[in-house]
């Protein structure tokens, strides 16, 4: 993992305020601040692209340079998870803000509702979960036009026939906004091959949000979610399906963040 100092600080990059950490530029914008940036891109014509990182997924991304190259293209790339946060409090980084992509999903909505006439087209999952999230949208969220919906068979990678209907699919609607919940890497990945062929200019991976809205899946309590730990009631829920994450990823991303921080208290001795 190549190091970045944390003096690095802020720079404006890709429409927003970003910090740099581990050599990713995570935005250190609020939720309201992110909702506002994804926004301006909606009167675009080139798709721009939100991502979400965590410590898991700047782990894995470490063995896996597309999805590297996905997370490092993305125009927003959000502090999902509070892991992130709190490496940027050790190493004197200004983000100060989770910003979960269920949140961000949710509060976008809202948003988009109060502006009326939006489309959007969700890819991913399963035909279960897509019908209930469309059955709450038109409930919570009647002016948006939910315009298109694709829930594409479970592979680990698409062919090229498959990447070519799923582009014409969305296309052929014409969204304002494309939620992608394939799960990472793959949302990613996807996103990262596709965008230059996808006729959307906002374009949103937020994969378990599809999930927790459609309410097939339970997020944790608010409780949870402002201490920090809203992992540790999934982690109980699903410990086999997490503990890769939790047990692996987690260490190697605190030892990244211990070194660059000896890195620079050495910086500063000099």
């Amino acid at each position: 993992m190549k190091m970045v100092s944390g003096l690095d600080k802020t720079m404006v990059l890709r429409g927003g305020y970003m910090a740099k950490l581990l050599d990713f530029s995570i935005s250190n914008m609020t939720l309201d601040q992110t909702i506002d940036t994804a926004s301006g891109f909606l009167s675009g014509r080139r798709a721009r692209y939100l991502a979400c990182i965590n410590p898991h997924s700047l782990v894995v991304s470490e063995d896996d340079s597309e999805f590297k190259q996905a997370l490092k293209t993305a125009d927003i790339l959000i502090p999902d998870g509070f892991g992130i946060v709190l490496a940027s409090k050790i190493l004197g980084l200004p983000t100060r803000h989770r910003v979960s992509g269920p949140d961000f999903f949710l509060d976008f909505t809202k948003h988009a509702n109060s502006l009326g006439s939006l489309k959007y087209f969700l890819l991913g999952s399963s035909e279960r979960v897509i019908e209930k999230m469309v059955k709450r949208l038109k409930q919570e969220a009647p002016n948006i036009d939910v315009c298109g919906v694709l829930s594409p068979p479970y592979k680990e990678r698409f062919t090229e026939d498959d990447n070519e209907s799923m582009v014409h699919a969305i296309n052929a609607c014409r969204p304002d906004v494309l939620w992608v919940g394939l799960s990472a890497p793959k949302q990613e990945k996807w996103i990262f091959q596709n965008r230059e062929k996808l006729d959307v200019p906002f374009v949103a991976a937020v994969g378990a949000a599809f999930d927790f809205y459609a309410g097939t899946k339970k997020r944790s309590s608010l409780f949870w979610q402002r201490v920090g730990l809203e992992w540790l009631p999934r982690w109980l829920r699903e410990p086999i399906r997490l503990s890769g994450r939790n047990l692996k990823s987690t260490p190697i991303f605190l030892s990244w963040v211990v070194r660059e921080r000896l890195r620079q208290m050495r910086g500063k001795d000099n």
